[in-house]
């Protein structure tokens, strides 16, 4: 088959621009296949130059991959209520998706894939890193691989959505709800790809708690050195958005983080995220 797409890698470890291409277009098989095997590739891709992707647009093109979520602690979009504005005024001082993390991991069947698209982009700063968990996961000693298999954790959003976390802090622009008797949900520490059949690394700063019969004392040397090691500059890379910029990742093996370096900007982001299936 010809290819009709322009893919070009941005880093080593992950990420690949595409070009040639309108989301808001009723894209043919041909089409979805060659994105579909560049996420699977690439674990994150970006498309420039989307200016005709309403909400409408854009979920029609989230829907390609599955169902969609509504958040179950932040407020929907009017009329939308599967997409997220995920705005940041000048005054604010904090970010929403500041920290590494994966997004939804408290879910007993965490999100497949989040697709982000730049509304109002700031004149500088405001960046996504990236970083690929089957590649930490890879890069660890056998032993380690070997003890972390027969390991799980527990994963929530009562720390990050508590009366105290950044997720749950008030902002002028988005209605988020403090997560009162969050559930805890039991995942592997070592995932494996339900598409590809790849093993990684499936534990996030922000959502995981411990290691499931552990205590929070006993498990922190461990998770601490997971969360060091899974941020590693040789697993990222590093996005600089544009206005009607789209990135597309897999929540399943990436981490990512929205950096706050932007004060007295306006950002406003509006995201898609697709459903997944329980971790095995």
């Amino acid at each position: 088959m010809t290819s009709t797409l322009d893919i070009t890698p941005i880093a080593r470890a992950l990420g690949a621009e595409i070009s040639g291409v309108n989301l808001a277009d009723d894209l043919s098989n041909a089409q979805f296949d060659e994105i579909h095997r560049a996420f699977l590739d690439h674990h994150v891709i970006f498309f420039r130059d989307q200016a005709d992707l309403t909400p409408d647009a854009q979920k029609r093109f989230a829907r390609r991959f599955g169902t969609l979520n509504v958040h179950p602690y932040v407020k929907g979009m009017d009329g939308h209520p599967e997409l997220l504005e995920i705005i940041k005024e000048p005054e604010d001082k904090l970010n929403f998706g500041g920290g590494w993390h994966s997004d939804m991991s408290f879910l007993e069947e965490p999100a497949l894939g989040s697709i982000l698209y730049g509304v109002e982009i700031p004149a500088f700063g405001g960046d996504t890193l990236f970083a690929n968990q089957i590649a930490a996961y890879e890069a660890l000693s056998d032993g380690m691989k070997e003890m972390l298999g027969g390991l799980n954790a527990i994963h929530s959003a009562s720390r990050e959505y508590s009366a105290k976390g950044q997720s749950a802090q008030d902002r002028q622009s988005m209605q988020s709800e403090v997560a009162i008797d969050a559930p805890e949900f039991e995942h592997p520490v070592v995932r494996t790809h339900p598409e590809t059949g790849r093993k990684g690394l499936y534990v996030n700063p922000a959502f995981t708690l411990r290691f499931a019969g552990m205590t929070k004392r006993e498990s922190r040397p461990l998770l601490n050195f997971l969360f060091e090691h899974s941020r590693d500059e040789r697993f990222t890379c590093r996005f600089r958005w544009s206005q009607n910029a789209v990135a597309f990742w897999d929540n399943r093996c990436c981490w990512h983080y929205a950096l706050n370096d932007y004060q007295g900007q306006r950002r406003h982001m509006r995201r898609a995220t697709v459903n997944g299936d329980r971790p095995r």
